[in-house]
């Protein structure tokens, strides 16, 4: 295997899911979650997807779809498709996986991976994160990151346009 397909073999694909999932229990892994649109990777992802590494053997991102992302951000996002967003997360080598989803929020998704962390940016009060009802009830943990002042993917596109 090359290494452009050990990256793309972390992008799961929806029904491929289940048999990772196996596969991540019966080795007794812990979970991590979080997830988003990651449009234009900058510093910010960066250091807040290597912390939530830490908390856990695997990192599952839950990856938002380009359709998900235009609901979510308007018709001029994202700025790169969602094959270009994924393979730039699978190439962090803290990435263990990067699932696409299409709805607006990651709830189903979650409800799937069953993960033992759930983690998302401070900007959330954690009893207020999409999937905190789940984790919760099987006992895992919600964490809150805080993010990088000065870096946002808004505030890099508001950049190139001057």
């Amino acid at each position: 295997m090359n290494k452009l397909d050990i990256l793309k073999a972390k992008i799961i694909d929806l029904n491929k899911l289940d048999s990772f999932l196996a596969y991540l229990r019966f080795k007794n892994q812990k979970i991590v979650f979080t997830n988003g649109c990651f449009d234009i990777v900058h510093r910010g992802h960066i250091e807040y997807l290597a912390q939530a590494a830490s908390y856990g053997d695997v990192l599952i991102i839950g990856l938002n779809t380009d359709s998900s992302v235009q609901r979510i951000k308007g018709i001029n996002r994202p700025v790169q498709d969602e094959y270009a967003r994924a393979i730039t997360l699978a190439s962090m080598q803290f990435v263990n996986a990067v699932i696409l989803f299409d709805e607006e929020t990651p709830y189903n998704l979650i409800k799937t991976v069953q993960p033992d962390i759930l983690i998302k940016g401070s900007d959330y009060k954690a009893e207020d994160i999409i999937g905190y009802d789940i984790v919760k009830a099987k006992g895992g943990e919600v964490i809150t990151i805080d993010f990088i002042d000065g870096y946002s993917t808004t505030s890099i596109i508001n950049k190139l346009k001057k």
